[in-house]
């Protein structure tokens, strides 16, 4: 029988890497008697980190789902990586929640994943509560860290705890809500923080605020109810204290979780339906709205599509529609998951999480039921390797396991490019990509060759410019003949096409078709039947194979419109095969006079390092071509540089940071847009790749 949605909490452990996720995740479930263990991470016998190349580096590597049962509510943590690159892990899984608990390490402060943790949570909708760890390590200085974190994160964070005695003298921590009446040990003064934080938390409600100022307390299920709201609302971010080390407040996490977290159906969730939005309604027996928000394909092949009910209840042997299937598909093995392990389950209701096994209509993503979710946004990955087998024979070995890599996470892309043959894999870091290397070699038994990254770059025009090609080839019998004229204009990226493909601009309009992809338009204003309409489809597949190949250094162009206008045929000698070849070169020779120009990837860097060495960073980016956007002051003496660079220039970046900081600075790239590479940069990759072209 599905759960009540009010017994229901999701919550999401995020944060920098080292803070002690997955240790906290590890002690919450063996407290509540989930598991029956003694975890540890150094040691390789986390419940969470059970993947070999996780207990190798001792850190989380993709997201992990377990559950625990304590006062009376089902409580779903999604475990997730800390690293930068590895951030697809934790967007996809803030999908699936409504909360999000921001683990900071108490002795190193904010980093740069905890900001993005706390803005993809806030992107997601979901309530946020941090957690400060490892209070039992090094000097901490609790006062300084906490104006920090209202510094950074606004003045609505609030502690609900303290600690009592700090270091090796932690021994327990204290209620700000409430506190008792001595604390001769306290980091801070309990009581100092109790009458403010009260008040901010039951401020919307006037009845229990006068009762307050009368003399009664309210209580805990009052400030509970008051809490989640605020919670909701983002007025409130309760701060709790903990030592997992120690077992120092763990009980108090679990009772701030279960009396203050976010049931599923305090975040409205919105979907379409034939093109309509609608808002679903949250309840068991409500019409099925579910999405996959995780992919994981374990060693023996089993595919696992972690899935987030919405509203409804998926059965066992359900026949579902699925975003992209034409026909239902039937939900064979319904799993409710406990870090690596599962047990079968019949039905899991709105609000709650499970698994579906061996389902390979659905990706990450996708939408189950009659409604379309919104689609998950993942970074764009720009670092590339061109990868390749070191023993022959393997490709589609190879190829197999890349892909369901690609599955998994999908920050990670493969392409196959037609050019060189080689299959190109895209990711967001060169550490990523390592991560790739060892996954292919341990589960999949496959071990490959990599070239130094490439750079997507694009080819583009910026000027208008007319021509014709003839393609005529005659060798006894039926022969091959094939004339197009076209004209070629700049298209920029931000143009309405439809706008663009009017009467106005092309008086003899028949037709157009646009790729969004490649922000490529083609006109049909052929008059007369000078080409017969049954040779422009294969017109049309002349010049995107023309706008895949590239004209002048062999990269996929973009930004371009073309106008068909003119032709000849014979009656006897044209075919589809001699108007694509003539199509392509017609293309080539208008876009040779077009004043041709490559485009470059540009990044949005942000960078945060030691005040000390912002001088550096700033005098490292200008001879990368990079320039500062902007710099913020952040806690602990640390400064974020933003900057915009081409990709090619910081890819990488991370080993120069590395040094110039001694291993204090850290980053995370974005992709910002494609700009006209420099003149005489644009020279040498030309160079560059016809002498490749040469070689091959």
């Amino acid at each position: 029988m599905a759960r009540n949605i009010a017994d229901i909490r999701n919550l999401v452990i995020c944060g920098h890497g080292s803070a002690g996720k997955t240790t906290l995740v590890d002690a919450l479930l063996v407290k509540t008697g989930a598991v029956q263990a003694n975890p540890s991470v150094d040691a390789g016998t986390s419940i969470c980190d059970f993947d070999e190349e996780e207990k190798h580096h001792k850190h989380s590597i993709e997201a992990t789902v377990a559950h625990f049962d304590h006062a009376g509510k089902r409580v779903n943590l999604i475990d997730t990586p800390g690293y930068p690159e590895l951030v697809g892990q934790m967007i996809g899984s803030l999908r699936a929640a409504e909360n999000a608990l921001i683990a900071i390490d108490a002795h190193s402060g904010i980093k740069v994943n905890t900001r993005r943790a706390w803005d993809e949570a806030g992107k997601a909708g979901c309530g946020r509560i941090i957690v400060l760890t490892k209070l039992d390590t090094g000097n901490n200085d609790l006062g300084q860290l906490v104006s920090e974190i209202k510094e950074v994160f606004g003045q609505g964070c609030a502690l609900l705890n303290v600690p009592l005695g700090m270091g090796d003298d932690l021994h327990g921590v204290a209620s700000t809500l409430s506190p008792p009446k001595e604390a001769a040990d306290a980091a801070i003064d309990p009581q100092e923080i109790h009458e403010a934080l009260v008040e901010s938390i039951i401020e919307s409600d006037e009845a229990l605020m006068e009762r307050y100022f009368e003399g009664e307390m309210p209580s805990n299920e009052e400030l509970g109810k008051l809490m989640s709201q605020a919670i909701a609302a983002g007025t409130l971010t309760p701060i709790v204290c903990l030592s997992t080390k120690k077992d120092v407040g763990v009980d108090e996490l679990l009772d701030v979780i279960t009396m203050a977290a976010l049931p599923p159906d305090a975040v409205e969730r919105k979907a379409k339906k034939d093109g309509d939005e609608v808002t679903l309604k949250q309840d068991p027996g409500a019409p099925l709205a579910a999405q996959v928000f995780k992919t994981r394909i374990d060693p023996f092949v089993q595919r696992l599509s972690f899935v987030r009910v919405y509203a409804g209840t998926l059965h066992k042997d359900d026949m579902v529609h699925v975003s992209g299937v034409r026909k239902d598909v039937k939900i064979g093995g319904l799993l409710e998951v406990q870090a690596s392990e599962t047990t079968s389950i019949d039905e899991v209701g709105a609000g709650d999480i499970a698994a579906v096994a061996k389902c390979e209509d659905m990706h990450t993503g996708t939408s189950l039921g009659d409604v379309e979710l919104p689609p998950l946004k993942f970074p764009t990955p720009m670092i590339g390797l061109a990868v390749s087998p070191k023993a022959r024979g393997d490709e589609a070995k190879l190829s197999g396991a890349l892909h369901k890599l690609t599955e998994e996470d999908p920050t990670i892309h493969l392409e196959h490019d037609a050019e060189t043959k080689e299959m190109v894999l895209t990711g967001m870091s060169e550490l990523q990509l390592q991560l790739v290397q060892e996954r292919l070699k341990r589960r999949d038994h496959v071990e490959i060759e990599t070239h130094e990254p490439k750079i997507p770059y694009r080819e583009t025009v910026q000027s208008n410019g007319d021509g014709m090609y003839r393609h005529k080839k005659q060798s006894g019998g039926a022969g091959q003949f094939g004339e197009v004229h076209l004209r070629m204009y700049p298209l920029p990226a931000d143009i309405d096409p439809e706008t663009y493909a009017t009467k106005d601009r092309f008086p003899q309009l028949k037709n157009s078709h646009y790729f969004e992809d490649s922000n490529f338009l083609w006109i049909d204003s052929i008059v007369g039947g000078s080409i017969p309409g049954n040779f422009m489809p294969a017109v049309e597949k002349g010049l995107l194979e023309r706008m895949k190949q590239g004209v002048v250094a062999g990269y996929p162009i973009q930004n371009v419109c073309v106008e068909v206008h003119f032709g000849k045929s014979h009656a006897v000698d044209s075919n589809e095969t001699a108007f694509k070849i003539a199509a392509s070169k017609a293309f080539a020779e208008v876009f040779k006079k077009c004043k041709p120009s490559l485009l470059e990837p540009m990044v949005n860097l942000h960078i945060t390092v030691p005040a000390d060495n912002v001088g550096d960073v700033s005098s490292d980016l200008s001879g990368r071509r990079g320039q500062m956007m902007g710099m913020d002051n952040a806690p602990g003496g640390l400064t974020t540089v933003e900057a915009k660079a081409p990709l090619a220039e910081v890819a990488t970046y991370a080993r120069t940071l590395s040094s110039m900081t001694g291993g204090q600075g850290s980053f995370t790239m974005e992709f910002s847009n494609y700009e006209v590479v420099p003149g005489n940069v644009q020279q040498d990759i030309i160079a560059n790749a016809k002498l490749k072209e040469e070689e091959d």
